[in-house]
C-alpha cells in the first residue's frame, strides 16, 4: 500500500509546521495549506487521504470548506478547533467530519486518531457481507456497499459519508440488535466514546433525515433510551447466485 497523504490546513504557522513535522515523523507524506484556496490547489494536484483542518481560517472557514470537500472528495476529515464549543463540534459532524480535536491537543492522541481513520479508509478489514452482490435492500431502500450510495424508494440516490455508512451498515448486519454508542463510535472511527461525545447521536440523526426525506412518518432506527440504537426495518433476503 502506498504511503498515505495527509493535508494540513492551518493558518497559524507554528501549529501548521508542528503538525507537518509530527506526521512526517510518523512516516506519512504531508502537504500543507493556509487557507481554502491553497487547500483546493493541493487537492487538484495530489491524491489526499486525510485532511486535518482548523475551523477558524481566513476567508472561508473550515465549516464552509468541509462542505466543499464533501461535494467533491471522499477523504477522511479531522477538525481542529480552539474553541471547546458544542456548536462547532455538532456543525462539523453534521457536515460530515469524521472526528474533531480541541486545541491544545495531545500530539500522540491526534496521531492515533489519524492512524485509525486512515486504516479504516485505506486498509481496514473487509466487513462480512449480508448480500451476494454488494446490494442491501430494506423497506424499499437500497444501500450499495461498493459506492456507499443510499437510494430511496423513489429513486433518489446520495453517497453517504463514511461515518453514516459505517453506522448504518453495522445496524443492517443485525436487525433488531441494540448497538450502544460505544459500539457504534468504535466501528465508525476506531476510537473510544468520550464524555459528552455527540458524534453517534448526530450521525444517527443524519441517517434518519435521509429516511424522513422520503416519508416523515417512517422510523427505521429506534432509540433505546439508556442503551443505544437499533435498526427495526426489514431486510430483503436475496437468493445466492
Amino acid at each position: 500500500m502506498e504511503t498515505p497523504v495527509i493535508l494540513i490546513v492551518e493558518d497559524e504557522d507554528v501549529t501548521r509546521l508542528n503538525l507537518v513535522s509530527l506526521f512526517e515523523a510518523e512516516g506519512y507524506n504531508v502537504l500543507e495549506a493556509t487557507d481554502g484556496e491553497q487547500m483546493h490547489e493541493q487537492l487538484s494536484t495530489h491524491t489526499v487521504n486525510l485532511v486535518i483542518m482548523d475551523i477558524n481560517l481566513p476567508g472561508k472557514n473550515g465549516l464552509i470548506l468541509a462542505r466543499e470537500l464533501r461535494q467533491t472528495g471522499d477523504m477522511a476529515l479531522i477538525f481542529l478547533t480552539g474553541r471547546d464549543n458544542d456548536v462547532d463540534r455538532i456543525l462539523g459532524l453534521e457536515i460530515g467530519a469524521d472526528d474533531y480535536v480541541t486545541k491544545p491537543f495531545n500530539p500522540r492522541e491526534l496521531t492515533i486518531r489519524a492512524r485509525n481513520l486512515l486504516q479504516r479508509a485505506l486498509g481496514g478489514p473487509a466487513e462480512d457481507p449480508i448480500s451476494n452482490d454488494g446490494i442491501i435492500k430494506f423497506n424499499g431502500w437500497i444501500l450499495d456497499e461498493n459506492s456507499r450510495c443510499l437510494t430511496s424508494p423513489s429513486g433518489e440516490s446520495r453517497r453517504l459519508p463514511k461515518g453514516e455508512y459505517r453506522a448504518l451498515r453495522l445496524m443492517l448486519d443485525s436487525p433488531g440488535k441494540i448497538f450502544s454508542r460505544q459500539m457504534l463510535i468504535k466501528h465508525m472511527t476506531g476510537r473510544e466514546l468520550r464524555e459528552n461525545d455527540r458524534t453517534v447521536d448526530v450521525t444517527v440523526r443524519r441517517i434518519r433525515k435521509h429516511f424522513e426525506s422520503e416519508d416523515e412518518s417512517v422510523e427505521l432506527i429506534s432509540t433505546i433510551h439508556g442503551e443505544g440504537y437499533r435498526f427495526i426495518g426489514k431486510i430483503e433476503k436475496q437468493n445466492a447466485q
